[in-house]
């Protein structure tokens, strides 16, 4: 059914259907119309222009918009949303002073994240997730990348990897899946016992189910190194699967450099970074991925944008939600951090959080702006004075309506 929203107070970021993502010289822009029509039709943008211009539409349903903003969906490129539990009690350890690594050694963490995973049932995990995801939709995600890697065995991953095949399936978005089964070491392996387990069985039967779109691996000191990183990203290319890397998140050991040299789709968190990082992302097309949730809850630093951007390197922003350290999955408030702490503006956060997060997982050509023939992925917004207000009012929901496929997602 074809459907026609009027009185756009202003439709904000229309990109032409060639441009893949936003350079970083160009991330300060956001292109829109003022007092605009948007039409879609089958699910799609149809067309969209000026009120002045608006041809003469019958029979179609209408939503006014007056004084309120329209703008695609958010592209959360990184997360890791299906889990089961909580992590609240190493929330107050750290309040407390204990440190990511002291928590871990103790048996918290990603160790903990999997004991739960590993305790509840295939279903109990889909519907807790389902209902979690349901939730971020109308917050306005309208694209998700989810990651596996608290199974940590074979059954547990597998486990993760058909959930996330069952989210694809029961819910409206575009969800991709992404193997991290690197992402930390079970209790009772060595290293290099489990990561050939990750390597030889896992990657190959996940892939051969086709429950994959991604690989992923936590290249970081006491997890994976860069040349554990180079092994499983060439055996996920073999397989024709491309890679999304966990990198410099407390240290640069090399990670950014595997991942540019093995053409990874992009390399995340980035909070630690030196002029050899940098010079190496100024090659190919690796889109790094900043993680302003994660620095929050966890007290570190924040990824350094102001110097991606003076370097010419665009990025986007994703939510990072997961149980231990990003513990909500709202791009509103992502989207507030990223301009408070980063020292964004809001064009250049919208960005980030929009065609440049649909690049950094792969679907930039279907979303992600406002663009003829996209999916109509949309939210309108409350009446607001202006789209500095989304980050500006962070604790607040300006938003109207999110349509997905052009319909309303109540």
């Amino acid at each position: 059914m074809s459907k026609l929203i009027i009185n756009i107070k202003e439709l904000i970021q229309i990109r032409d259907k060639e441009l893949s993502y936003i350079s970083a010289k160009e991330m300060n822009k956001l292109p829109s119309i003022k007092n605009a029509y948007l039409l879609i039709d089958n699910g799609l943008i149809s067309e969209f222009g000026k009120m002045s211009e608006i041809s003469n539409f019958k029979n179609i349903e209408i939503i006014d918009a007056k004084n309120k903003f329209v703008l695609p969906c958010w592209c959360d490129s990184h997360t890791h949303s299906v889990f089961s539990g909580n992590r609240s009690d190493e929330y107050l350890q750290r309040i407390q002073g204990a440190s990511y690594q002291e928590i871990a050694n103790n048996g918290g963490g990603i160790l903990k994240s999997s004991r739960q995973i590993n305790s509840v049932s295939e279903d109990v995990l889909f519907f807790e997730s389902k209902e979690r995801i349901e939730a971020l939709i109308k917050y306005g995600t309208g694209s998700l990348e989810i990651k596996s890697g608290y199974g940590l065995n074979y059954e547990g991953e597998l486990k993760m990897l058909r959930v996330i095949n069952r989210l694809k399936e029961s819910l409206p978005i575009e969800i991709k899946s992404t193997f991290l089964g690197a992402h930390a070491i079970p209790k009772n392996y060595k290293k290099e016992d489990y990561f050939k387990v990750v390597v030889n069985e896992m990657l190959p039967d996940f892939a051969d189910d086709q429950l994959i779109d991604f690989v992923d691996i936590f290249c970081e000191k006491n997890y994976f190194d860069d040349e554990d990183t180079r092994i499983l990203c060439e055996k996920a290319a073999e397989l024709g699967i491309p890679s999304k890397i966990h990198v410099n998140q407390f240290n640069s050991i090399g990670g950014i450099k595997a991942g540019v040299e093995c053409k990874a789709l992009s390399v995340d968190h980035l909070e630690v970074m030196n002029k050899n990082d940098l010079n190496l992302l100024k090659q190919g097309k690796t889109m790094p991925v900043l993680l302003p949730g994660c620095s929050f809850f966890l007290g570190i630093d924040y990824a350094n944008a102001i110097d991606l951007l003076s370097n010419g390197i665009p990025f986007a922003i994703a939510s990072d939600f997961n149980p231990g350290s990003s513990p909500s999955g709202n791009m509103n408030f992502i989207l507030s951090l990223a301009c408070n702490k980063l020292k964004l503006s809001t064009e250049q956060a919208i960005n980030a959080a929009t065609l440049n997060g649909a690049y950094a997982m792969g679907v930039s050509q279907t979303t992600g702006s406002i663009t003829k023939g996209k999916a109509a992925n949309i939210i309108i917004t409350s009446e607001i004075n202006s789209i500095n207000d989304l980050p500006y009012f962070y604790g607040d929901n300006l938003i109207d309506k999110v349509l997905i496929n052009g319909k309303e997602f109540i």
